[in-house]
Order: C-alpha cells, then structure tokens, then sequence
C-alpha cells in the first residue's frame, strides 16, 4: 500500500514509524507498556504493521481496563518486552517515530529498553503538535477530536493499533490541505523544539527571560499546576521539558503543562520569596516542599529557669522568646522522638524532660546507666542544665540581631528591591520608596513563617546587603 502524500516528504523525514502503546499508567519510570503497534512508512510505502500485546509483569489497574479493554487474563500468556525488543527495534531503527502525544509514547519505550539491557536513539515527531501548529484557530487536538474532524480511519480507540491506523491518515490528510511545504515546515520546527511539552505553543517557551524570578505552569481549564523559582528561568523551565522521560514527576507536569507565566525579580533572595509566599497561597497541585505548613512545634527553654522544655507552637511565640526556641517539628511525637535521642546521647534524665513517669525515684535510664543521675540526686542540677544547653544548642533557632526593621537589598539592571523583614517575620517586597513606607507602618500581625525564617536567615548568612530601617 502507498500513501501518495507521504510519499512527497522530503529528507529528513521519508521513514517514518507511527506507534502507538497502551500502558498500565501514565508514569514511564513505574508503569509498564501492556501493548504495542507500529506501522512503518518508506517513502509513502507502508510496510507490515506490527502488534502485540505485552506482559508487564504487574497488574493491570481496573481503571486502565475498563479505559482499554486489555486485562489481566489477556495478557497472561503475552510475551515479555524484552522478547519483543530485537523486533522493535529493526522497526525504529533508522525512523522517526510519530505518535500522538510523543513523549509520552517514546518515554515508555525508552524505559522499557533500558530495562530489557538496551539502548535506542529515538527522534520524536509528536501529532498533537502538528494539529496545533497546523489547526491554530481549534481548541482540542486530542485524537477523538481529530478523528471527527478529518473524518480520520480508525479501529479500537484506545487500543494500540485502533489508534496507530489513525496517525498516516492524519498527517496525509495536512499535507493534501496545506501542502507538504507547510508540514514539512511544521516538523521542522518540531525537530529545533524537541523539549516543547505537545499542548504548550513554542512562542511561550522561547519568550521566558534568562533572568530571576518565578514561573508557573497551568494545566488545560487554568489549574495551577506548579510555582518554581530559579536566577535564569528560561534554562530551569526547559529543564523541566528535557528529562520528562526520565522522571515520573517531569513527565506529567509536560503532559498536562498548556500555558506558563513567569515573574522576574531583582535576584535570588527575591526568587525564593515569591515561590514560597505563592506556593503557600496558590496550592499548585505538584508542589509539596513550601506548603503552608501551621502548627510547627518547637522545644522552648529558658535555660536560667530551671523549669524543662516545653513544647510550643512556633509561630504563636512572641519575637523576644525566638533565641529560646529549638528545633521544628510537623508533631509531638517527632519532637518527643527527637528529645528522647539526645537523652540518651547526653545522658540527660528522661523523667526530668518529662518524657517518663515517676518523680520522687531513679529513673529507668539511670538504672541502665543512660542517665547522669539528676533523679536520683547523684548529679547537681546545674550540670545537667549545662548538658542539656549543650545538646539544644545545634536546634537553637536564631534570636533577632537588629533593634528593629531590616530590608534585605537586590539590584538588577536598574531594577530593585527591598525585603523588609521584622523580627523574622517577612512583612513584603518594595519597589519603591513608597512602597517601603507603606510596608513600614503596616501594623498587621504577621506569623512567623518557618521557611522565610530559613530564607532571611541563609540570606544574612551569605553576605546579602542588609539595611537597618528603624
């Protein structure tokens, strides 16, 4: 069988194998192909289509059945991938693989070689792509969209060569409209944007900067997929295109990634603060790390009482009891955990610490020789205040050093700005003089937020310009 439109394109893209696999889930990394088809294309000659069911030597989820129809019991006695891979591979070798969503596909399958013991260079050529750059006024390119409107063949949808017969028809079906100029151009453009996720235009990605600041990804009805932070924010966003193969994470932030917006800012410092403050309020939904995170637990002692520590909620102590605050805990029980480990590393009295029952005995520790003996009155009371300072001191969070308001300071060309900060507590961004004014008489109470603790505190650290505002 021939293709007459196919047959007209031109090097590099006269062998052509259109492919299409089922799989056990959308992770290339976890999940396993189920099936496979691939229908080569020579200079507009179709050759002998390939299929097979594959052996993924899991089980098939019950949501992946009813969505494919492939079970179980189908596949029981299907051969392996690694059987098949030898097969495969005299299939792709030397062709561009088409497929409907590429990456998707061609990540699968660079996975399943990897994992059979064999390498394979694979030059993508993705349809939904070329329906976008081909059909820029239609608002879908899934493949059900596609079949109805250019009336493409079609089998089994959702099965592997159901859906494979479809991918020839469809790119005939341009090049007979738009010419094979048109294509040829479109493909093109794929090949110089090989990291380009299939729903995002190309024009997006080429106009992020190469300078701080934060970007975000969308996904289809406006869903904030995902808020990051980098100081050149055109090289982090496409490093997030590059590997979606490799890591589960980046493969379905680039499948389900359809526009990005991105803030500059001045530098770094100003970076992290606005991922954290928008990670917080936005939620996006592949965003765990910067989460709003209340109830943070801290060990508060004053260490010239001779009360124990306390556990106290972080952000309900007052800007003065911060230098006497240790450690940051998601529990009680981690906290307890973590004081019962330097008990025993200091010899410190757990009943003491309040971490085991029986004032007015030795306790258990002591009797196995893990405590100093405070309750058993064979230790002064001062030097197990002095161990117990010694083993918090690496848990200490920092006490305030300035009388008052800071702002820490970045400038890039000619742009500005000035985080004030209070007692830890991050109160803002200036960008003007103005704006610092408006910062600096705001009276609201403002928690203190653990991570832009962290983040002023790395800041004052490594050398950041820090004014004294009052």
């Amino acid at each position: 069988m021939r293709i007459e439109a196919l047959a007209s394109l031109p090097a590099p893209f006269e062998r052509l194998a259109f492919v299409d696999v089922e799989t056990t889930g959308t992770r290339p990394t976890r999940d396993r192909l189920t099936e496979i088809a691939i229908i080569p294309v020579d200079h507009g000659v179709v050759g002998e289509s390939f299929q097979s069911l594959i052996d993924p030597g899991v089980a098939i989820p019950p949501t992946i059945t009813r969505l494919t129809g492939i079970s179980d019991e189908m596949v029981v006695d299907a051969p392996a991938f690694g059987r098949l891979a030898d097969e495969v591979v005299g299939l792709l070798e030397g062709r561009w693989l088409v497929a409907h969503n590429a990456r998707f596909d061609a990540g699968f399958l660079r996975n399943a070689f990897r994992q059979a013991g064999k390498g394979l260079g694979l030059g993508e050529l993705c349809t939904v792509k070329l329906s976008r750059r081909m059909d820029r006024t239609e608002r879908r390119h899934n493949l059900d969209s596609l079949v109805t409107r250019h009336r493409l063949p079609v089998g089994d949808r959702h099965r592997a060569m159901g859906d494979c017969q479809a991918l020839p028809a469809l790119v005939a079906r341009f090049i007979e409209r738009d010419g094979v100029g048109a294509v040829v151009e479109a493909l093109r453009r794929q090949v110089s944007r090989a990291s380009t996720p299939p729903n995002l235009d190309p024009a997006r990605l080429d106009a992020v900067p190469g300078v701080p600041g934060i970007y975000r990804f969308f996904g289809e009805e406006g869903a904030l997929l995902y808020v990051g932070k980098s100081v050149n924010l055109r090289a982090r966003v496409r490093s997030h295109f590059s590997d979606d193969h490799r890591s589960d994470r980046e493969m379905r932030i680039a499948q389900q990634t359809h526009e990005i917006d991105w803030i500059e800012t001045a530098g770094e410092i100003g970076a992290l603060l606005t991922e954290a403050r928008l990670v917080k309020s936005e939620q996006p939904i592949f965003n765990r790390r910067l989460r709003a995170r209340r109830g943070l637990l801290a060990w508060y002692w004053d260490d010239q009482s001779g009360d124990p520590p306390a556990l106290v909620q972080i952000d309900e102590l007052a800007p003065s009891d911060l230098g006497r605050a240790h450690g940051v805990f998601r529990s009680r029980m981690k906290a307890r955990e973590r004081l019962s480990e330097l008990a025993k590393e200091y010899r410190l009295c757990p009943q003491y610490l309040g971490l085991e029952k029986g004032a007015g005995r030795a306790c258990f520790a002591h009797q196995i020789g893990q405590c100093g003996g405070l309750c058993a009155g064979k230790e002064p009371e001062i030097a197990h205040r002095l161990r117990l300072k010694q083993a918090l001191a690496p848990l200490a969070l920092k006490a305030w050093p300035y009388p008052g308001a800071i702002a820490i300071r970045e400038v890039r060309d000619g742009m500005e700005e000035r985080h004030l900060f209070r007692h830890w507590r991050y109160h803002g961004t200036a960008h003007s003089e103005g704006e610092l004014r408006e910062l600096l008489v705001d009276s609201d109470e403002y928690p203190l937020d653990i991570d832009m603790y962290r983040l002023a505190v790395d800041a004052i650290r490594s050398g950041a310009t820090v004014e004294p505002l009052e």
